[in-house]
């Protein structure tokens, strides 16, 4: 699959994640408080949760039921329960669109 337009940029809100599904594949966008837009899985590694629906807090998006924090940079968790990362997408943004390639994921 080639690189996909799955939101535009201004209907993002700053420090709160959008879920967004490309092909079949759930994706956590999030907007930072410095303007970088993220783009993780969506899925927490620790249970079956949706993670865009929990909370950004600085450079990480928190599970809301079980409270590990995912870097937003690595997918890496930050902190148990969970202990496996979530893949990390490449994002571009072009004429105020975010594009996402599900097949590209960011190196740790």
């Amino acid at each position: 699959m080639a690189r996909e337009k799955v939101i535009a940029l201004s209907e993002l809100v700053q420090d709160q994640a959008t879920r967004a599904v490309v092909g079949d594949v759930p994706i956590a966008i999030v907007l930072d408080g410095q303007g970088q837009v993220h783009a993780i899985g969506d899925t927490c590694t620790h249970g079956q949760i949706s993670l865009s629906e929990g909370f950004v807090e600085g450079e990480t998006l928190e599970c809301w039921a079980h409270g590990s924090q995912f870097s937003l940079t690595t997918g890496v968790p930050q902190n148990l329960p969970a202990y496996e990362p979530v893949p990390v997408y490449v994002v571009e943004i072009e004429d105020g669109d975010v594009y996402i390639d599900t097949t590209i994921t960011k190196e740790i």
